[in-house]
């Protein structure tokens, strides 16, 4: 893009143009996304539960999103007088902020990706544990005693998570040899017996993408580990104290969130851009049909677990992420490693 626009201008405005026009072609599809999902998912639960879910609002109650969004947007933005103001504000903005900026390095084809860097896999995680900040932030700042419960507990289970998360992707580091998006991509191409592309047929790797699917369930704080949002003991969680659009966009960087873990899925593991099987006429749909296909996929599983499996208590999330998911995935790098080594040498 940056070519593009060097016809007329400097290299340094080029750059610039096409960096912003680059950020609003990801962002501002992602947010009509998030407003879709959300439809989406109510739409699946209404289903499994034998309801009809949205349906008056446009057609098929496609407007049921905007409705919902536009009466956030109306109501009155109340902040707490015993409340540290700054950072009762600045904790939803840093959610939906920190939701948005892992996106960049989301390959949607071969060359539609915001920042191709050689270190996109360690931007993802260093920007997801940024998220817990705004969690916590805002559990203190509102100056309230379940918030305050619910932001501690939310940031353990977040942090216990990440450390089975990134064991899990040194796995794909290994088999891929490289921390690029679009490399781990591309190195999945003809991975198993040259037919199938994607590690997830990798029998050896399976079990990390079905733990690196329920890590991504309890790092995004969905049900069944949504204990953070336990009604009957929190309240409604951190941002109980939260209204209006404030609240909003906690709404929106979760949905954000879930929508990136469903991405990271698709794209570790399954193949992202690249069709499930190596056979050229597969080629002729677009990369990002494929994408968009996977992390739908992905996140109906969501939806799913979400209606059909009963709330962990506390005790049984934490022995989940720190007494199995962390000894299993240090398992698999020694096996992963020694592995590839035996192959190597052989």
């Amino acid at each position: 893009m940056t070519e593009f626009f060097s016809q007329w201008l400097p290299y340094e405005w080029s750059w610039f143009i096409a960096t912003i026009s680059g950020i609003l072609l990801i962002a501002l599809p992602l947010m009509l996304s998030v407003a879709m999902i959300i439809y989406v998912d109510r739409k699946i639960w209404a289903a499994i539960a034998l309801r009809r879910g949205p349906n008056v609002v446009g057609p098929w109650g496609l407007l049921q999103s905007f409705a919902d969004g536009l009466k956030v947007f109306l109501q009155e933005t109340i902040v707490p007088s015993a409340s540290n103001k700054v950072l009762f504000l600045l904790a939803p903005i840093i959610t939906f902020t920190v939701a948005l900026m892992a996106w960049a390095v989301i390959p949607f084809n071969g060359r539609a990706i915001l920042a191709d860097i050689n270190v996109g896999l360690l931007y993802i995680l260093a920007i997801s544990s940024l998220g817990v900040y705004g969690t916590i932030i805002a559990g203190w700042s509102s100056n309230s005693k379940y918030p305050f419960f619910s932001a501690m507990r939310a940031s353990a289970q977040m942090i216990s998570y990440e450390v089975s998360i990134g064991f899990i992707l040194v796995c794909v580091v290994m088999y891929a040899g490289t921390f690029n998006m679009n490399g781990i991509v591309l190195g999945q191409r003809e991975h198993m017996f040259g037919v199938f592309n994607g590690y997830g047929f990798n029998p050896l790797l399976f079990p990390m993408a079905v733990m690196f699917l329920i890590s991504g369930m309890a790092e995004t704080q969905r049900a069944p580990f949504d204990l953070t949002e336990a009604e009957s003991e929190l309240v409604a969680g951190y941002q109980t104290e939260y209204s209006s659009m404030s609240f909003a966009l906690y709404w929106l960087g979760e949905y954000a969130n879930v929508l990136l873990m469903c991405a990271l899925n698709a794209t570790l593991f399954w193949g992202g851009w690249l069709p499930p099987i190596e056979w050229a006429p597969l080629y002729w749909i677009p990369g990002w049909v494929w994408l968009f296909g996977k992390i739908f996929l992905f996140f109906f599983i969501f939806s799913w677990v979400k209606a059909t499996v009963p709330r962990y208590r506390y005790d049984q999330l934490m022995r989940l992420g720190w007494k199995v998911f962390l000894p299993v995935s240090l398992l698999f790098v020694v096996l992963v490693s020694g592995w590839l080594m035996w192959r190597q040498g052989a």
